[in-house]
Formats: structure tokens, sequence, C-alpha cells
């Protein structure tokens, strides 16, 4: 006879081979990623379209945005005021986190890619524009956790890593075609 213990240990370290439920401690974690991530997020976005706190609005981010290469800058701000609005209240709310964090990475590899060269600390540097862009990565990988609106979509009420995966993909690939625009 064999002890319950023995069907659940594998042979390297004993360790529990059976997928262990997210604790409260996880998705608490993950709730908080979302918030200070999303808000962020938005307030860049809200920086970018309305000139809040601070920000250029569309005329001056638009201005930027032409500076750096990129054709129609008051167009190329637009589309990055409101991925970067929409994508951050989606990983705040934990609604469409796949996609909200495809929207956010999407727009911060076309952050990094103005940076870069500066090196990796501010305020030339990338590694701000870096962390948002791993957390919000991470954050599509790994699902909003329990506290979202996301358990409430049939859907995506389970999380899948192949959503994720499908929606870093397509970040990357519609930024690069933005990036392939840049002069």
């Amino acid at each position: 006879m064999t002890s319950p213990l023995s069907t659940r240990q594998t042979p390297l370290f004993g360790a529990d081979t059976r997928r262990a439920p997210a604790t409260h401690g996880t998705d608490t974690g993950l709730l908080l990623l979302r918030i200070a991530l999303g808000l962020t997020m938005a307030a860049h976005g809200a920086q970018k379209l309305f000139g809040w706190f601070g920000g250029g609005g569309l005329e001056g981010t638009g201005q930027f945005f032409a500076m750096s290469g990129y054709p129609s800058g008051k167009t190329m701000a637009l589309v990055a005021g409101v991925s970067e609005t929409l994508g951050g209240l989606g990983l705040v709310l934990g609604l469409l986190t796949p996609l909200a964090a495809a929207a956010v990475v999407g727009t911060m590899i076309n952050a990094l890619a103005v940076k870069w060269g500066g090196g990796f600390f501010a305020p030339k540097g990338v590694e701000y524009e870096l962390l948002l862009t791993a957390g919000a990565a991470a954050l599509a990988l790994t699902g909003p956790g329990r506290f979202a609106a996301d358990r409430l979509l049939p859907a995506l009420r389970v999380h899948r890593l192949v959503h994720g995966v499908v929606a870093l993909v397509l970040a990357v690939l519609v930024a690069g075609g933005v990036l392939l625009v840049r002069k």
C-alpha cells in the first residue's frame, strides 16, 4: 500500500505535482500590480489626450511624435493616448486583461525605441519604460487574479497562458508595424 503523499511527489525534490489554487496573497498582489501599473498608464494616456497632469495634450504630444520620426504626429499621439488610457483602465479593472496588457506593451515598445540609446538609468534611460513593459507582459501571461472583471466573462474566467501569449505576439507585431513607418 502506498501513502497518499507518494502519488503526489515527483522524483526531484519530492515536490507536489498538482497545481495549487491561487492564494488570496497572489490575487491581492496581482490586484496591486494591476492598479499601480494601470493607473500609471491611464494617467500617461490622459496626458497625451487631454493635457492632464502636465501633459502636452494631442497638440504637444503630436509635435513630439513628429519630432521623433513618426508620420502624422497628432494621429500617433491619439493612438498612443487611447491605447495607454484604455489599456491602463482595462488593467485596473482586470477587464480583457490580455488585450489591455498588450495595449500597454505595444505603446511601451515604441517608447523604448524612442528612448533607446540614452542608457539604462533615468532621466534619459529606459529603466522606467522597461519596467512598465515587463509588468504588463507579466500580467498578460499570469492573468489578473480572482479580483477581476475577467472572472465574469466565460471565455476568460479561467486564464489560459495561450491568451497572454497571443496578446503579446499581437502587441509585438503591431508595435513593430508602427516602428516600420517611423523615420
